[in-house]
């Protein structure tokens, strides 16, 4: 094995487990016979590395550690940056000044894509480097992967919100809109259906993803059916519909639209697809109706990522065992480079095993929700919960009287 330090760096948007990761990287470092170097967390990932900004964890105390690994949100910081060649070249230069011979990238698509160009840049240099990526993205969509690391938490969350919702929507009846993450899977958006109790009219009771083509005359007809029947109607929508030729909804809808970083039309941080829904079904369908609807809207956002106390205890586990296994497969494999995979083995009694599969079966690549689970384009089977419901973990109880 080559002998160096190793570097941890987190990337893309935070999750509520992505420092058990981090955490499960340093214990498997710490348990390696064969490794005696300096653990090196990358302060903001590669954006850090190029700066040779790093955090010394060699002799971090293990209670710290635990408390980090209770802690959401990115510990090391985070970065968007997407690595050229130019850019790769610097990385090369700060791990070549501290001796760097082990790297742990946790992160979702675009982190694992530049795992996989270190990795190769290394080989092509012919530089000693085991490069290894730890999977973790809310949206739940890297191939390979039943789930990743930081899904079942989010969803946890997503669906307890909903529960809430619904109770509160029952109370004052009317017609209410969450906008949920999933740019292109609408694994996230799916977890708001995990509450509903057998028997009830509980919501929500539309919910729209990125696999199914979105129509405004289907949506409004929807409604108002849902309407109709209860007087009340609770919506989930994913933040990246979009039409049967595939614009986004957020396109269709306004005349100016925002764009990242990466020429992508800016779907989170916007309460815009909320707004722009909530006018269409106030104007149409209540013309129609003629009636003043009372409709509101909610996007989620960032609230999705790093709450604090609302965990799932198996995406805890399993993010940290991730973090181990990736280590693991450094020391252990002829592997110089490659990506850890959460497979379920079975659902009763729940269980799973750890691949490691190389980088490019995930990178830059996208896992989409299966059409088995989408109904007529504006729900979610009930079947979805057997394979939801282990990763989340029990939700809370709740009684109503009417």
């Amino acid at each position: 094995m080559p002998s160096g330090n190793a570097v941890i760096g987190q990337s893309g948007g935070p999750t509520a487990v992505i420092n058990q990761s981090l955490v499960g990287v340093v214990e498997g470092l710490r348990a390696e016979a064969d490794f005696d170097g300096k653990i090196l967390g990358a302060h903001h990932a590669v954006a850090g590395i190029v700066k040779n900004d790093y955090l010394d964890l060699t002799d971090t105390p293990q209670d710290v550690l635990d408390r980090v690994a209770e802690t959401p949100s990115s510990a090391l910081g985070s970065s968007r940056d997407k690595p050229d060649d130019a850019y790769c070249q610097r990385i090369f230069e700060s791990f070549e000044k501290q001796d760097v011979r082990y790297f742990f990238y946790a992160g979702g698509n675009d982190s694992s894509d530049t795992c996989r160009i270190i990795a190769e840049k290394a080989q092509a240099k012919g530089y000693d480097l085991k490069a290894f990526h730890v999977p973790k993205t809310i949206d739940n969509d890297l191939p390979v992967n039943d789930h990743t690391p930081g899904f079942g938490s989010a969803a946890k969350f997503v669906a307890q919100a909903f529960m809430g919702d619904n109770l509160d929507n029952a109370a004052l009846p009317g017609i209410k809109i969450n906008i949920v993450m999933g740019r292109h899977a609408g694994f996230l958006t799916a977890a708001s259906m995990l509450g509903r109790r057998d028997g009830t009219s509980d919501g929500p009771h539309l919910v729209y993803v990125p696999e199914a083509s979105f129509s405004e005359d289907k949506f409004l007809a929807d409604v108002e059916r849902v309407y109709t029947k209860l007087g009340r109607c609770l919506i989930a929508v994913s933040e990246g519909i979009h039409d049967q030729d595939g614009t986004p909804m957020m396109v269709r809808l306004q005349d100016e639209v925002e764009k990242d970083s990466h020429g992508n039309v800016q779907l989170s941080g916007s309460g815009a697809l909320g707004d722009l829904l909530s006018d269409l079904i106030k104007t149409k369908l209540g013309d129609k109706l003629k009636k003043k609807l009372r409709v509101r809207a909610d996007t989620f956002g960032y609230l999705q990522r790093s709450f604090v106390g609302c965990a799932s205890p198996v995406d805890q586990a399993e993010a940290r065992e991730a973090g181990k296994k990736a280590v693991e497969a450094a020391f252990h494999s002829e592997r110089p480079s490659g990506s850890i995979a959460i497979v379920r083995t079975s659902d009763a009694p729940y269980t799973v095993e750890y691949r490691t599969i190389d980088i490019s079966e995930v990178a830059a690549q996208t896992r989409h929700l299966d059409e088995k689970y989408i109904v007529d384009g504006c729900d979610i089977d009930a079947s979805f919960k057997v394979y939801l419901a282990p990763i989340v973990g029990d939700l809370p109880a709740i009684e109503t009287l009417v």
